[in-house]
């Protein structure tokens, strides 16, 4: 059988949901046709040729790493802000004085489309050097038709310039603008901006963040009854604050996703396991926050609910640009198993995405994202701090 490309003495992290644990093949081979995986597994059992054959000479192999929630493009920094807090200042305080999402939106709104990407590339590429393959974009700091509809534009437009596969996620019921009414904005959201983004085709799926400070039960109700309309599927911030019930909501509306869900319970764990929805973990949320409230990752346990794992990158909460940092707080942080973190950058993420069929694991069929990584275990991926040992990243086949 003739492929374009064979890596061979490889020792394979698969993640198939068949396999026990990470799916391990300690001799395997990977080969590649047309972008896609055409085998991988035992050495023994392949046959077939390539123009290029790769000695990993014994390298571990995951799936590309799949960073599922990210706030990654907008402009402007909010460094002054963190030495307020350091100072002693709140974030309600430095809220009310103009600074906070509002800070970032008055930036965010002044930039235009080559603008945000040219701000955002520096980032997208501390995670691609973190063997990242494929990442999710949400808006959410524009708060007005067109400024929105940049944010998505520019997050789109970073596959034009990078060798990565980009996932894009409406999310104007992010916070209230301060020049319109709250009835009113929501108005606005489920009306002309889903309406404009649908139109251009800038969204994958639709996203709210229900919380006290944020939006009701009843209002993420409507955005997502208005995705619905759409045909967007939904995804939720919930529970990072306090219990509103968001969880056991988007599970009522099969979200593909909750994301923080510090606040969750048990209740709210059978509701999500049962509607298959994936708990997103956000460690670095939880760290640059000082919270204490540990996410219910025995109940998540006990219920069988999917965990992924993603960085949040965002100006605020989570200036973070590293996976491997995220895995490693989740290891210290929540306690997560290796096997727990490597799934929850791959095959968990990628169903977080809506993507299973496409990415997340090695497997014929799906496309060809790889990671080759120079270590002797796969524990020290989570285990190093501040160093990523990846040596080749591969997108639909081709080295990236």
């Amino acid at each position: 059988m003739q492929m374009d490309r064979i890596w061979r003495r490889a020792r394979l992290a698969t993640c198939r949901a068949d396999a026990p644990g990470l799916g391990v093949v300690e001799d395997g081979v990977i080969a590649t046709k047309a972008g896609r995986i055409a085998y991988a597994g035992p050495a023994a059992n392949w046959r077939g040729d390539a123009p290029e054959v790769i000695d990993l000479d014994g390298r571990w192999v995951t799936p590309g790493l799949i960073d599922c929630h990210t706030h990654l493009v907008y402009a402007g920094d909010r460094a002054a802000e963190f030495e307020q807090r350091l100072a002693g200042a709140s974030y309600a305080e430095i809220a009310a004085a103009g600074g906070g999402i509002l800070s970032t939106v008055r930036a965010t709104r002044a930039a235009s489309v080559p603008d945000l990407i040219a701000a955002s590339l520096p980032r997208l590429d501390r995670l691609l050097a973190d063997g990242v393959t494929t990442l999710e974009v949400k808006s959410g700091y524009g708060l007005e038709v067109e400024a929105e509809c940049r944010m998505l534009a520019a997050a789109r437009g970073l596959a034009a310039h990078r060798s990565v596969n980009v996932v894009t996620t409406f999310l104007g019921a992010h916070a209230l603008p301060p020049e319109m009414p709250r009835a009113d904005y929501l108005g606005l959201v489920t009306g002309a901006m889903l309406e404009a983004i649908t139109a251009r085709g800038l969204a994958d799926h639709v996203d709210v963040f229900c919380e006290g400070i944020a939006f009701s039960l009843e209002e993420t109700r409507q955005v997502f009854d208005a995705a619905r309309r759409h045909g967007l599927p939904v995804k939720l911030h919930a529970e990072q604050l306090s219990n509103l019930g968001g969880s056991r909501l988007a599970a009522a509306y099969g979200a593909l996703s909750v994301d923080h869900v510090e606040y969750t319970d048990p209740a709210d764990a059978a509701a999500l396991a049962a509607a298959g929805t994936v708990a997103v973990l956000l460690p670095a949320a939880f760290f640059c926050l000082r919270e204490t409230k540990l996410p219910p990752i025995a109940a998540f346990r006990a219920a069988g609910v999917p965990m992924a794992l993603a960085s949040d990158c965002n100006p605020g909460t989570a200036p973070v640009t590293s996976l491997l940092l995220v895995m490693s707080m989740a290891a210290t942080l929540f306690r997560l198993t290796v096997d727990e973190i490597l799934l929850g950058v791959t095959r968990h993420a990628a169903q977080a995405l809506g993507r299973l069929d496409q990415i997340g694991t090695l497997e014929p069929g799906k496309r060809c994202d790889l990671a080759i990584w120079e270590v002797e275990r796969l524990a020290e991926l989570p285990y190093r701090l501040g160093y990523s040992p990846l040596a080749a990243r591969i997108v639909a086949g081709e080295p990236a």
